[in-house]
């Protein structure tokens, strides 16, 4: 990870502050800027503030918050406007920018967001061979199980399907390369900017960027004729009918969810339907440990431990 790109994203005052701090960006995950308070620096086992020479915790001000979304949006905010209304943007590496702050309504649809209080930038990490390990787990002949992470917030799900993606997508060992269709609803798969994908998801790899996974699925399943279809976070009811559609036609699907285990998942409407279906073949159960992407465990459809 470049961290100059990283530095570029925030308002003089801070960028000054994190290219004097020690800061391993490998194992930075979020920095968060508050209106009038401290800025926090998310790292793999915890969380820090920022400092000043003094020591003192260094507190952000509007104007941080102003400059930042400034350099954030190329000085134009009208270009990111569809986004905004999503609450973050993808910028430039895969990251992305989440923002809160005092919501515009037109009718029951949100129109804008202004009086920014909050900016959360979360950094891209790819980590490339981490899916190795899962794969021999999640095979099934010369194709992969229908697979479903399953994991609390931050603990390496998406990380872990993004390598997925690339290994089936090139091929690994003896598994023959395949195509792969990807919606990336929040671009945090591909981190697409500027319609360049900033991840490595592999050779056969087709992407639709920012579509609603529901209608995504249903087009690539019409125009792309992949062989597995990946997406990150199901849980709508409207992803319902897409997931019957891929499983039907023959595709394999490979999906994340958050939960804290898989009988938690399965508490959910949603997934308890997918289950008496009998749909996913493989979960793969990951921890909150001391770092990300510890894999717990790995079950069949019948809740039979595959590893762990």
């Amino acid at each position: 990870m470049k961290a100059e790109q990283v530095q570029n994203l925030f308002a003089g005052n801070i960028r000054r502050l994190l290219e004097k701090a020690d800061l391993d960006y490998e194992k930075l995950y979020e920095i968060r800027l508050r209106a009038g308070r401290p800025l926090f620096l998310t790292y793999d086992g915890g969380e820090c503030f920022l400092r000043r020479k003094n020591e003192e915790p260094y507190v952000v001000s509007r104007e941080d918050l102003k400059e930042t979304l400034q350099y954030v949006s190329g000085y134009s905010l009208y270009a990111y406007e569809e986004e905004l209304r999503q609450g973050f943007l993808s910028v430039q590496g895969g990251h992305r920018v989440g923002v809160t702050g005092k919501v515009i309504l037109d009718g029951d649809k949100i129109r804008g967001m202004k009086y920014i209080s909050c900016i959360n930038v979360r950094l891209a990490h790819q980590i490339k061979g981490c899916a190795q390990p899962v794969l021999p787990f999640i095979r099934q002949g010369n194709s992969v199980c229908h697979t479903l992470i399953v994991s609390p917030p931050r603990c390496g799900k998406t990380t872990l399907l993004r390598d997925m993606i690339r290994l089936v997508s090139n091929g690994y060992e003896d598994l023959p390369g395949q195509t792969v269709g990807v919606v990336d609803e929040r671009s945090e798969l591909a981190g697409c900017w500027q319609g360049i994908p900033q991840n490595d998801l592999g050779m056969r790899t087709d992407i639709l960027d920012g579509c609603p996974k529901a209608e995504g699925m249903q087009m690539l399943l019409r125009s792309m004729s992949p062989a597995v279809v990946a997406v990150d976070e199901l849980g709508r009811e409207e992803d319902y009918r897409a997931v019957e559609s891929v499983v039907r036609c023959g595709c394999k699907l490979l999906a994340t969810a958050h939960g804290s285990s898989v009988a938690d998942i399965l508490e959910q409407p949603f997934f308890q339907k997918l289950a008496r279906e009998r749909v996913f073949e493989r979960y793969v159960l990951l921890g909150k440990n001391e770092r990300a992407g510890i894999v717990e465990g790995i079950f069949d459809r019948d809740g039979k431990p595959c590893f762990g």
